[in-house]
């Protein structure tokens, strides 16, 4: 009997194994199995997909360099190409969200109503404590605003709406961002900022006494988490189940930031080359707001958006992930400095260059990341939220 050799069918057989094995898990990192049918977003230039330019089609976001890996310019994006509200939808199998100020849209799988720019505060609130917005007005009270405005359209009553968003996804924040940015850069302190941060973490545990949430945020102030608690009524009463809320980002390590504070003094920094000051305000923040989470309950449910760790797991990683680690401080598109940041040379402004490969850097115009910074962190929440929601279960 002539022998029989089983190799080419071991080998054809491993490949499959393989193969299936590696479809299963690419598939476990999408968030289809969640069966979001649609995604409603607020929030600030982190989330904005064209609603500032609607407001104003002279700012910069609205051309190029802004949008060039996206093929085109004009979709408002703070970014080269894509953010994190796109990957997400489609890790989810949706359309990308279109903006709430963009009329002809049909808004069939959710709405963004996020504002680039946008504070938590109302600007008037802001302005009677020193701080002033000269970007948009359009805060999160007034992104509420439109919330209802369209939920009333489509709804009849608030059992309709129940239904009608029961499995919709709300993504709220980053938002409070530009609070803090504006606060900052007008110079007002760190320390000034720290001490109500116990008190708004208190305000919003109070406030989120509620089953099946999964809220986005970042905070300024006592006053912000008014907005909070009403934000947080609203979305609940049109029967949300799952809200996304997260803390901030390590914003000590961001070329504005690193521009503004720069120092001589060695010990300010972290080992990431990160200033400790600004970054220690982000953590005190988070690690308050993570305790807050926790005492809720429904800890299955109930998840918290880590953008400060993964983040930071960029910049340890930057080689690994296909970064040049010699520029994950420095500005894609911008000019001066050892950040290569410059509030006289902003990205967007005439002859102010724009790096020839932004896949390489992490910050895209010094305060907001390219695109591929943007997939990795979003690559990081659609794990947790595959985690938290059960989505494979």
């Amino acid at each position: 009997m002539a022998s029989v050799n089983f190799f080419p069918y071991l080998l054809l057989i491993l490949v499959l194994y393989f193969a299936s094995s590696s479809a299963s898990a690419e598939q476990s990192r999408t968030l289809r199995d969640c069966k979001f049918e649609a995604i409603y977003q607020l929030g600030d230039s982190i989330a904005d997909t064209g609603n500032l330019i609607r407001e104003n089609f002279l700012t910069l976001f609205a051309r190029l360099p802004y949008g060039e890996s996206f093929f085109k310019p004009g979709t408002g994006r703070c970014s080269n190409g894509l953010l994190m509200i796109d990957f997400i939808a489609q890790s989810a199998g949706l359309p990308l969200l279109e903006p709430y100020l963009d009329k002809s849209s049909t808004f069939d799988h959710g709405v963004n109503f996020a504002v680039a720019g946008a504070t938590a505060l109302p600007t008037k609130v802001l302005a009677k404590r020193w701080i002033f917005s000269l970007f948009t007005k359009s805060s999160l009270n007034r992104q509420v605003d439109w919330m209802d405005n369209h939920f009333s359209q489509i709804c009849e009553n608030t059992q309709d709406c129940g239904k009608k968003i029961s499995n919709s996804l709300f993504m709220v924040g980053e938002i409070g961002g530009n609070d803090y940015n504006y606060a900052l850069l007008e110079g007002h302190s760190v320390d000034e900022v720290k001490t109500i941060v116990p008190e708004v973490v208190q305000v919003i545990k109070d406030a989120v006494k509620v089953k099946f949430i999964i809220f986005i945020v970042t905070i300024l102030n006592l006053f912000l988490t008014f907005f909070l608690k009403f934000l947080l009524q609203k979305v609940i009463g049109y029967g949300a189940t799952r809200i996304v809320v997260s803390g901030n980002f390590p914003i000590g390590c961001v070329p504005i930031y690193l521009t503004s504070f720069e120092t001589n003094d060695k010990t300010a920094y972290d080992d990431l080359h990160c200033l400790k000051e600004l970054n220690d305000l982000a953590a005190y923040h988070n690690q308050l707001l993570q305790h807050a989470i926790e005492e809720l309950g429904n800890e299955n449910t109930i998840m918290y958006g880590d953008y400060y760790n993964a983040y930071q797991r960029i910049l340890r990683n930057a080689s690994s992930m296909g970064f040049d680690p010699t520029v994950t401080h420095k500005s894609c598109c911008g000019s001066g400095g050892d950040y290569n940041f410059n509030f006289l040379q902003i990205c967007g402004l005439p002859f102010v260059p724009v790096c020839s490969n932004p896949d390489v850097y992490v910050s895209f115009d010094g305060v907001h990341s390219t695109q591929k910074t943007y997939s990795y962190i979003a690559e990081w929440l659609i794990g947790d939220m595959n985690l938290k929601f059960k989505c494979n279960a």
